[in-house]
């Protein structure tokens, strides 16, 4: 049994709650379980001078946690001057999360950014980030083609993003904290609504896994994924 009586194969209750930036370009509230991070993607019209000239955009995420997410307080990146090696890693893999699912030349010579900030951590926050994160930005796209800035098709597809571990032997679904941190092994998937696969971090905490439990952590997480793609889709329809 797991520690939230959860089945096996059974996602945290997820929601969205979009628009809660009266000043962001998109934003997006995301909830999975306990876990809670505020998405808000930002316009910018300007680009990396290393992309100047190159008639394309530039779609790219920063990370952070606030200082009581956890159950202790700890200190802020910005105090020590620069961010952890796992604060860098997590923004890039956002980043590359949505830069799968645009279509950079469409977008103009523009940038935006997403930021995602946890305000409270209960496990998986860089799922969360990920799947949040493309709301803001489909909100953000929105808000361009409302005003003739950009036509159909930038944003290609959804993107959304699951842990998955074993769990006292067993592969399970969207770790809690509780999970997570007595997890035999633990991984992250990122796929696109159409099922092709942007990334996948996985990670043995005690012993090697198999092929065969990977190939069950995989299963679940292709289920999980399909349905929080779902639930975007019901999201901003």
């Amino acid at each position: 049994m797991r520690p939230s009586k959860r089945q096996s194969d059974e996602l945290r209750r997820i929601s969205f709650e979009r628009a809660v930036s009266m000043h962001a370009e998109g934003s997006c509230l995301v909830k999975f379980g306990n876990t809670q991070v505020l998405c808000m993607a930002s316009l910018e019209e300007r680009i990396p001078p290393w992309l100047k000239g190159q008639g394309r955009g530039w779609v790219t995420a920063e990370y952070a946690m606030l200082p009581r997410a956890t159950t202790e307080r700890t200190r802020r990146e910005v105090t020590a001057g620069q961010p952890s090696g796992r604060t860098q890693e997590i923004q890039r893999l956002i980043g590359r999360s949505l830069r799968a699912v645009i279509d950079l030349p469409k977008l103009g010579e523009r940038q935006i950014t997403v930021d995602c900030d946890v305000i409270q951590a209960d496990g998986g926050t860089r799922t969360a980030a990920i799947t949040g994160a493309w709301i803001a930005l489909h909100d953000c796209i929105q808000w361009m083609k409302v005003r003739d800035m950009v036509k159909d098709g930038v944003l290609r597809d959804h993107i959304a993003a699951v842990s998955c571990g074993l769990y006292k032997g067993t592969p399970v679904l969207d770790l809690d904290y509780g999970e997570d941190s007595a997890a035999d092994a633990d991984s992250n998937f990122v796929m696109t609504g159409a099922g092709g696969i942007v990334e996948v971090q996985g990670t043995a905490e005690t012993t090697a896994f198999t092929q065969e439990q990977f190939d069950d952590l995989m299963k679940l997480a292709r289920k999980g994924i399909g349905e929080l793609v779902q639930l975007q889709k019901l999201t901003v329809a």
